[in-house]
C-alpha cells in the first residue's frame, strides 16, 4: 500500500531546482531553436502531451510512495502533478525570456514568429525539465 505523503510547498521548491537544472542547456542551444522553427503546431501540442505523460508516469508510476487518488486536487488533477507541469514549462519559459533567447536565435523573425517558435522551444525543453523536476521531487 502506498504511503500517504501530503503535498507541501517544499515539493515545488525541489521541482524548481530539478527543472531549472535540466532546462538551461536546451534554452541556449541553437539546434533546439532550429528544430522548433521547423515544428508545426501539432508537433508542439504532441510534445506538450508527451511532457504530461512523462511527468505523470514519473510521479505516480515510477514512485510507489505516491497515490494520485489520495493527493489534493485542482479540477480533478493532483496538485503535485499540476505543480510539476508548471515548473517544467515555466522554467524553460522563464530562462528563455531572462536570457533573451528569442531575440538571439530569431533576430530575423517577426514578433509573431518569435512567439510561435518560443512556445515550441518551451515544449521541447519541458521534456527534459519535467524529468529533472520529477526526479528532484522523488529524491528529496
Amino acid at each position: 500500500m502506498a504511503r500517504k505523503r501530503r503535498y507541501q510547498f517544499a515539493d515545488t521548491a525541489q521541482q524548481i531546482v530539478g527543472g531549472f537544472l535540466l532546462a538551461g542547456p536546451f534554452v541556449v542551444t541553437e539546434e533546439v531553436w532550429m528544430l522548433a522553427s521547423e515544428m508545426t503546431g501539432w508537433h508542439a501540442i504532441a510534445t506538450a502531451v508527451l511532457v504530461a505523460i512523462i511527468g505523470y508516469g514519473a510521479l505516480y508510476q515510477a514512485d510507489d510512495d505516491r497515490d494520485p487518488e489520495s493527493e489534493a486536487e485542482v479540477a480533478g488533477l493532483p496538485l503535485r502533478f499540476l505543480s510539476l507541469l508548471g515548473v517544467a514549462f515555466g522554467s524553460v519559459a522563464l530562462l528563455a525570456l531572462l536570457l533573451n533567447a528569442p531575440a538571439s536565435f530569431l533576430s530575423g523573425t517577426g514578433t509573431a514568429g518569435q512567439v510561435a517558435t518560443t512556445l515550441k522551444v518551451i515544449s521541447v525543453g519541458a521534456i527534459f525539465s519535467v524529468v529533472g523536476a520529477a526526479t528532484a521531487d522523488s529524491v528529496f
